[in-house]
């Protein structure tokens, strides 16, 4: 599956990379250079970035349904209960 970025995401990461490029690095990028390190680093390191957000993710949910009692049951026959308390 390939990331796919949307073109207004696309033209900031652009201008981000020419900015990182020419004040840490000293180099002046264009829109070409720019575009294909773009390109290395959706193709060759944002897989991992992905795979790790979606086992993260994973984790996070697995962590809420061992917990599914507590976050979303409620009290059985509970209406006599709450009776004695306010009488």
């Amino acid at each position: 599956m390939a990331i796919i970025l949307k073109r207004e995401t696309e033209q900031r990461l652009l201008g981000s990379i020419k900015r990182y490029l020419s004040e840490q690095l000293g180099e002046e990028a264009g829109d070409l250079k720019a575009k294909l390190f773009l390109d290395f680093c959706l193709r060759e390191i944002g897989p991992s970035i992905y795979n790790q957000a979606i086992a993260d993710a994973q984790g996070h949910i697995q962590n809420k349904l061992v917990d599914l009692d507590g976050e979303c049951s409620l009290p059985e026959f509970a209406y006599w209960k709450s009776k004695k308390r306010s009488d």
